[in-house]
């Protein structure tokens, strides 16, 4: 076998552990999830300049008037595949709510790891959120009140713009340049926190070149434990940092329920309030996290920070 076929069969098999289906890839099909009437702005480039990752959509309530909080929408996919459409598919219910309790929605776009290793995708989201911010006016937007949500490689991106933000780390914001938003709160479903220690799964070990990890750092967290570190979000937990709701399945194949429970850890022992669900039976991602008792703790959770 060729060394070169050898490493994309080694990549399509670590794919797997963060693989998530992108079902809805088409602004048509997402527009059936959505309540009707919903006002959607598709495709609108947040970085000023003609990048195809940097783009956003908004929506927004029928016949919005007034500046409504907004959640940010951060999908998943090893950090190399899908788009801000993926995850809305297994999350319909959740994703229609948002819009009937009144809420603003956008989800984005950032580059792939394969286009350009971390902390470029950092550096997309919170130039992304610099956006949203600075043209809040336009879109009926409260930038005062603004919460995320990701999933996997999402919820790591979520977590770690949201516990970072006040850490000043400098390469993290495009041009070193420090954000005006802030983080209300964050929403982590299954992300995982800790770089390190997930180097100890049987897919990071077995091909370190090639696992999604790797591939996101530019090294395996084994050689570069000083670059995992950066990227893990447990290493910025500090008690000014915002609230976290976190979900994870108990039967996850691909990140150990863990990575939860040590950043939910992290969070209690420094005094920052947080909510862990572990889903009993759950496996990575998939409409089991969509279920009615999860969205009732979910809202809840967000109303008390963000109405």
């Amino acid at each position: 076998m060729k060394p070169k076929h050898y490493l994309s069969c080694l990549l399509l098999l670590t794919l797997s552990a963060f693989m998530q289906p992108c079902l809805y890839g088409q602004s048509s099909s997402v527009k059936d999830i959505f309540p009707e009437g919903t006002e959607i702005h598709s495709d609108i480039p947040y970085a000023n300049d003609t990048v195809s990752k940097h783009l956003l959509d908004i929506y927004l309530p029928a016949k919005t008037t007034k500046d409504l909080p907004l959640v940010v929408w951060i999908h998943g996919g090893a950090w190399m595949l899908n788009d801000k459409h993926a995850d809305m598919s297994y999350m319909r219910n959740t994703v229609r709510e948002f819009i009937e309790n009144g809420y603003a929605l956008a989800s984005i776009n950032y580059r792939y790891s394969t286009e350009a290793i971390f902390p470029a995708q950092l550096q997309d989201c919170n130039q992304a959120l610099e956006f949203l911010y600075q043209h809040a006016s336009q879109y009926h937007i409260n930038r005062s009140r603004i919460a995320l949500i990701g999933f996997s490689a999402g919820g790591h991106l979520a977590s770690l713009l949201g516990l970072s933000a006040n850490n000043n780390v400098k390469d993290f914001y495009p041009g070193g340049n420090s954000p005006h938003f802030k983080i209300k709160c964050v929403l982590d479903f299954y992300g995982p926190s800790d770089l390190i220690a997930i180097a100890s799964m049987p897919d990071t070990s077995a091909a370190p070149a090639v696992s999604p990890v790797s591939i996101l750092l530019g090294h395996s967290p084994i050689e570069r434990p000083d670059v995992a570190r950066k990227a893990s979000p447990v290493s910025y937990v500090d008690k000014d940092d915002p609230p976290f709701f976190i979900v994870q399945g108990e039967k996850d194949e691909s990140v150990p329920n863990t990575q939860s429970k040590l950043l939910s850890s992290w969070l209690t022992i420094t005094g920052v309030k947080n909510q862990l669900i572990i889903v009993p039976g759950a496996p990575h991602f998939g409409k089991m996290f969509d279920a009615d008792d999860i969205r009732l703790k979910l809202f809840s959770f967000l109303n008390s920070y963000m109405k």
